[in-house]
């Protein structure tokens, strides 16, 4: 998952003008656009770290705020988190030997839109 999402996430884009799934079918070209973000929501790990860096004051977190929440190791929750981001449901700024990871309330925002949510 190589290919970056993120101008998937702009304002003309297919998640955020796709009626939601009740009332309109998607078509081919938005459903292959959306799914890659469903399927790394769709992994426990992910969908967890998510949660945890959402949640958190500021929607934001350092991987080394994360480690002690699973029994994985810093690598691991790594390479989650870079999934998360390549998808575009996370930013990351590097600062010092640290990387923060944001949400994207705005991609979460257009899922739960998506799927029929107020």
């Amino acid at each position: 998952m190589s290919k970056s999402l993120l101008p998937l996430l702009t304002p003309a884009s297919p998640v955020a003008c796709c009626s939601p799934l009740a009332q309109e079918p998607l078509s081919v070209e938005q459903a292959e656009l959306v799914a890659p973000l469903l399927k790394a929501l769709a992994d426990p790990v992910r969908l967890r770290l998510m949660s945890l860096v959402a949640s958190r004051k500021g929607g934001e977190a350092c991987v080394c705020d994360l480690t002690d929440a699973f029994d994985l190791s810093q690598p691991t929750i790594s390479h989650h988190l870079k999934v998360l981001h390549e998808t575009g449901l996370l930013d990351r700024e590097k600062r010092g030997v640290w990387v923060y990871y944001r949400a994207r309330t705005d991609a979460l925002a257009e899922l739960g839109a998506l799927i029929g949510q107020p």
